[in-house]
């Protein structure tokens, strides 16, 4: 199948019609029945059936719709890269974070940089980590802030700020004299943790961290982000091993912080492209980023 034939194909069966088709695609309804005629004379046996008035697809085109897909989310992400490409260079910065990371850490850090660069557009989206380094390798963000290191070749990374994982549990979980000293290990034994999922970077690591404890903390609740499981200890669910970024947002009348003993390191890095120099300002903003996240990691040292 030809690229003509695989959009043809999709309108119809989006639309359900060879009219409907034409009016989406912008083209005449003889236009549309031409490149499909064609498309079934190349391949042999028809695509659509008329049942009830409608064209439905034949169980040939089922099975090829599969791999149609396919190509049409390649031919999106051609798109996407030609877009990013058209970009006038250095009239906007994109930067992308973690949800994390989004809510944060991003906020005072681009309230600064703004003021100090007001003339420059400042576009911010928050992903995954790995929907972000796919982002950048399809120039649709600048730099990423993240927790993972990237592991591509079309990648790197620049250590921002390090600090460990803390653990986060509701108010009167800990005695009050405990409160801010580091927690050790074993006292994760059997307590009701609120864990990572398995697609988080995280959770391998701290899976390997909590092997020797025993008995194993019980995990009845596991969640996508971290900050989905700030919610939850706030909510008096459990307690939870995350990021002390997020663990610093938590309402400090509902919960209680403590570092892990022995300590299990983070590192925060900005993620950029490899193969090609940064803005001039970016240099700038990360410099904000490191000194934000370096404050934020002291309050948490402050609180110990």
């Amino acid at each position: 199948m030809r690229l003509r034939h695989i959009e043809i194909f999709q309108a119809i069966r989006q639309t359900g019609s060879v009219s409907g088709a034409a009016h989406l695609l912008h083209v005449s309804q003889p236009a549309v029945t031409k490149v499909l005629q064609h498309a079934e004379q190349q391949l042999g046996f028809p695509l659509f059936l008329r049942v009830r008035g409608k064209l439905q697809a034949t169980p040939e085109a089922l099975e090829l719709e599969r791999e149609v897909d396919k190509v049409t989310e390649s031919l999106q992400g051609v798109r996407r890269l030609a877009q990013s490409l058209r970009r006038e260079p250095g009239y906007s910065l994109r930067i992308g974070a973690t949800p994390a990371l989004a809510l944060s850490l991003l906020p005072p850090a681009i309230n600064e940089w703004t003021r100090r660069y007001p003339d420059i557009v400042c576009e911010l989206s928050s992903a995954h980590s790995r929907e972000l380094m796919q982002n950048l390798l399809m120039r649709e963000i600048d730099v990423a802030l993240t927790l993972q290191q990237p592991d591509h070749p079309g990648l790197k990374a620049q250590a921002l700020a390090c600090g460990v994982l803390v653990a986060l549990a509701p108010s009167g979980y800990w005695a009050e004299a405990d409160k801010g000293k580091p927690l050790p290990l074993m006292a994760l034994a059997d307590a009701p943790l609120i864990g990572l999922s398995s697609a988080d970077p995280l959770s391998a690591r701290l899976d390997s961290y909590l092997k020797a404890v025993e008995p194993s903390p019980r995990v009845s609740i596991a969640v996508q982000t971290y900050s989905l499981a700030r919610a939850m200890v706030e909510s008096g669910a459990g307690l939870t091993v995350i990021d002390p970024f997020t663990a610093l947002g938590a309402s400090t009348s509902a919960t209680a912080i403590r570092p892990l003993a022995p300590p299990l390191p983070i590192t925060l890095f900005a993620v950029t492209r490899a193969d090609e120099p940064s803005p001039h300002t970016l240099s700038d903003l990360l410099t904000i980023f490191s000194t934000r996240a370096q404050e934020q990691l002291n309050r948490l040292v402050g609180k110990a």
